[in-house]
């Protein structure tokens, strides 16, 4: 048995060392006849076949040659220059156009588009669709802006982008520029106030017209204490971060319709120059929801409006009531009404107070019935400061009375108010006042008119 596999291996040994030498001989072999037969087309008299062959040789040799310097030239650009691009549904975007129209570079620029959605500019040149070249801290910019129609949605939303190069390689001059653009941003945001609408990405509401806060008459204490808490909380960043707490604060607004709260929320930031970002929990499901705010920016207003209507906030006891009384099964928190509003109960709860609440943010929370709302929602780091806003006393009324009409008494303030204790509200007592405004307007109007008349007559 032993003397058998020794032969056996012998024999196996033998025919890999054939097979080594012939494997090299049979690879020159190859190459000779390949060379031999391409020297024969080449030299051969079919000169058609030849001369075929040689031109796509030359041809091919001659794209290669010409895509070196191309490839070359994308290196030594890539390796030289700088790029940074911003997208359209980034806030920084408007920043960027905003900072355009700060540049003298434009007036040179001659391919422009018209923009209406910058603040404080009704109608707007900016750089159009292309390639512009511009120079910026004593180095040359190239900008390119980008249009294209997205077709994957049913909108046919359009992707706008703008993307920078600069030469260097320091991000030192890129980061000058980022700060110059941040600068003019808050430059021309001075202290007003603007009103977001999220629609895939917060849009900035053109119209949007902010409340004067003396112009929101409450009861004597109330604006003033609210406004003390914001400005208190807004000084106190510093104390929050020492303490390990959250730097947010949340704020409810409840009581009947007409009362003033959305007014009061648009006058206290306009106050303190903060914009208001408006979010409607039917529009979102808990992950869209997070999104939205995670990009409102800090110091501003996330106003949670008739937060009583969303069926994600509802108090889950009453929940599980309606959901008895028709016979359907009781939820659980993580399930409350995802097919309604898409927004359950915890991730409403996981957006004001989780891992991923944005700082620096008021948030703001209006209702009509504050005991729909669920417990989880009411208590301290959720809303911290509760204010209920009731039907119009007689004093509110006289001073809403004589900021309408200055020149009457107060005697005529307390006499109408007596009148019309049919209007229970400020909203319905204050669209009275329009209404004796417009009729007094119209009074003023004709006897302007007759006056000029027996002018002319007298003429």
């Amino acid at each position: 048995m032993r003397l058998m596999f020794r032969r056996f291996r012998g024999q196996r040994n033998l025919a890999q060392a054939a097979v080594q030498q012939i494997t090299p001989a049979s690879c020159r072999l190859e190459k000779m006849n390949m060379l031999q037969i391409l020297k024969g087309v080449l030299s051969g008299r079919n000169e058609f076949a030849s001369g075929g062959l040689l031109l796509m040789i030359i041809g091919g040799v001659s794209v290669w040659l010409r895509a070196v310097p191309e490839t070359l030239w994308y290196w030594i650009v890539s390796q030289t220059t700088m790029m940074i691009t911003v997208k359209d549904d980034d806030a920084a975007f408007v920043w960027v156009k905003e900072w355009f129209l700060e540049q003298k570079f434009l007036k040179r620029i001659r391919r422009l588009d018209l923009d209406t959605t910058l603040r404080n500019e009704r109608i707007a040149m900016i750089p159009a669709p292309g390639k512009h070249w511009f120079w910026y801290g004593g180095r040359p910019f190239e900008v390119w802006f980008s249009r294209t129609e997205n077709t994957h949605e049913r909108s046919g939303r359009r992707v706008e982008s703008l993307t920078f190069r600069t030469l260097g390689r320091k991000r030192s001059s890129l980061q000058q520029f980022v700060d110059d653009v941040v600068k003019c941003h808050l430059k021309r945001q001075g202290v007003q106030s603007y009103l977001y609408m999220y629609n895939d990405g917060w849009d900035y509401v053109e119209g949007y017209s902010p409340r004067l806060l003396e112009s929101v008459v409450m009861e004597p204490g109330e604006k003033e204490h609210m406004l003390e808490d914001m400005t208190q909380f807004r000084r106190s960043k510093g104390r929050y971060g020492r303490l390990g707490v959250p730097y947010h604060r949340g704020y409810l607004l409840y009581g009947p319709p007409g009362t003033g709260k959305t007014s009061l929320v648009s006058a206290l930031a306009a106050h303190f120059g903060l914009s208001i970002y408006v979010i409607n929990l039917a529009d979102f499901n808990d992950r869209s929801l997070m999104s939205a705010v995670n990009n409102v920016p800090a110091s501003s207003v996330l106003l949670f409006e008739d937060i009583d209507c969303m069926k994600g906030s509802q108090s889950r006891g009453e929940l599980d009531s309606g959901s008895a009384q028709t016979g359907g099964a009781t939820l659980s928190t993580k399930e409350v009404a995802p097919n309604q509003n898409g927004v359950t109960l915890s991730g409403l709860l996981n957006v004001l107070d989780g891992f991923a609440a944005p700082t620096g943010v008021l948030f703001v929370m209006t209702t009509n019935h504050v005991e729909k709302l669920d417990l989880a929602l009411l208590r301290p780091g959720r809303i911290d400061y509760k204010l209920y806003l009731g039907k119009a006393s007689d004093r509110q009324k006289v001073e809403l009375y004589r900021r309408f009409f200055p020149e009457s008494s107060e005697a005529a303030a307390w006499e109408l108010v007596e009148a019309s204790r049919s209007a229970e509200t400020m909203a319905e007592f204050q669209g009275l006042l329009l209404a004796m405004e417009v009729k007094s307007f119209e009074r003023r109007e004709e006897s302007s008119d007759r006056l000029a008349e027996s002018h002319g007559i007298l003429g």
